[in-house]
């Protein structure tokens, strides 16, 4: 199902659409120099979608019973509708980052329960573990996706977490903590669609009503599945002294530091976030780096 570019200015997609791959190898969501595929559930049912984008117009093709859903929703996944925002009385290191990445937008997937599922696993662990977390869940629970891309998989559906029973999860590196919110996503996903349509404060205050989900995962998906651009996630071992860094100078920061020092850009808190980020900015590492155990080898 072909339909015309959407409009959207191709050298902004690629950023845009890299926010959607958790990894490099996932196998739900791939990202090349000039295309993009991505298998996942709809209201409608599963779907294939691939955009294309190598000739200079964006090009979209979706595949399976979700597949017309997917291709209303190429606009807002493209982030066709953030009108971005100008920063003009800011930090430095803001204004600088806006001059440097002018193109910087949010998209909006509009599936919740896909984004929620990586995220969930990066729950306390890190970065490196969750995603091979990820990919151990989809190669073992994700049925090939509709159309023709051989290796592409859809998420593990609701049903297929659900009947797996806790244990089940220890040898991919899951404990117990974190197949509750799974099982709680799994149990709700066809609510999830309709939280989407809620503005970003309702849907997190519905998500929160879920065990195990809270301000960090909230703040994690709400800017890519809903387009907030005023998402933190608060919680994060790293952010907040990324932030305090780039805007005091001070190697490590607390997260009522970061959101005070977000406080002046309320309302497009996640854009700064995200611009700090793009423009490189890092906290001072110290120390020695700690060893990392499986928890599957505990």
């Amino acid at each position: 199902m072909p339909a015309a570019s959407p409009p959207v200015a191709t050298a902004a997609v690629r950023g845009v659409l890299a926010g959607y791959r958790f990894g490099a190898g996932d196998l739900t969501t791939t990202l090349g120099p000039g295309d993009f595929w991505r298998a996942t559930f709809t209201p409608d049912g599963p779907g294939t979608l691939h955009l294309d984008w190598s000739t200079g117009e964006l090009r979209a093709a979706a595949w399976g019973p979700g597949g017309d859903w997917l291709l209303a929703g190429v606009p807002a996944l493209t982030g066709a509708f953030d009108e971005g925002h100008m920063f003009t009385d800011a930090h430095p290191h803001i204004v600088a980052a806006q001059r440097d990445h002018p193109h910087l937008r949010f998209g909006a997937s509009g599936t919740l329960y896909h984004e929620l599922l990586p995220t969930i696993l990066a729950q306390r662990i890190t970065a490196g573990e969750a995603i091979a977390q990820w990919h151990r869940l989809v190669r073992r629970l994700g049925e090939p996706a509709p159309g023709p891309h051989p290796q592409l998989r859809l998420p593990p559906s609701p049903q297929a977490l659900l009947d797996q029973p806790r244990w089940w999860f220890h040898p991919l590196g899951i404990e117990g903590k974190r197949v509750t919110p799974l099982h709680q996503v799994a149990r709700h996903a066809a609510r999830l669609f309709e939280w989407a349509q809620l503005p970003p404060s309702e849907a997190a205050a519905k998500l929160h009503l879920l065990t195990g989900i809270g301000q960090w995962t909230t703040g994690s998906v709400l800017g890519t599945a809903l387009g907030d651009p005023d998402a933190v996630a608060v919680g994060d071992f790293h952010l907040k002294n990324i932030v305090t860094h780039a805007l005091t100078g001070r190697p490590r920061g607390t997260d009522d530091e970061m959101l005070a020092l977000l406080a002046p850009y309320t309302g497009q808190r996640g854009r700064v976030v995200k611009l700090l980020l793009a423009a490189g900015h890092r906290a001072p590492a110290f120390g020695p780096r700690q060893r990392i155990l499986p928890m599957r080898r505990w």
